[in-house]
């Protein structure tokens, strides 16, 4: 016996049933993904030197200072770069975590590593908001 689509019920019922398991598959990535990314965050923040310089005002003027004498070697007075990354407009690529973890981490060579206290680092953060 030949089967035909006029035998099926529904002819596109697999097809629909595949695009409802792929839907499902892309919303349990997204959910794993989310997950991640919020526990992400939520380890950030409870960072004990994230909390005290997030809890800091920070000044840019103060900041600019730092940055000339800690980071201007490399990165160039106007944050053009040399050595080190252009930096204008990277609070707008990095979050302040990734940012603070960037300066105090010293995980990506030739970059060294740098402990600014709180209140530096606040400041520093302020003046690269502003480049």
């Amino acid at each position: 016996m030949v089967s035909s689509a006029v035998d099926k019920p529904y002819p596109n019922a697999d097809l629909e049933n595949l695009w409802q398991q792929l839907l499902l598959l892309i919303l349990v990535i997204v959910a794993i993904f989310s997950l991640v990314w919020l526990g992400n965050r939520y380890r950030e923040m409870q960072d004990p030197y994230v909390q005290s310089v997030m809890a800091i005002p920070g000044d840019a003027d103060r900041g600019e200072a730092i940055f000339m004498n800690n980071c201007a070697g490399c990165h160039r007075a106007d944050a053009s770069g040399l050595v080190g990354p252009k930096l204008w407009g990277v609070s707008e690529r990095k979050s302040q975590f990734a940012l603070i973890q960037q300066v105090v981490s010293g995980d990506t060579p030739p970059m060294p590593q740098f402990q600014p206290s709180p209140q530096e680092m606040a400041d520093l953060l302020q003046y690269l908001n502003h480049l």
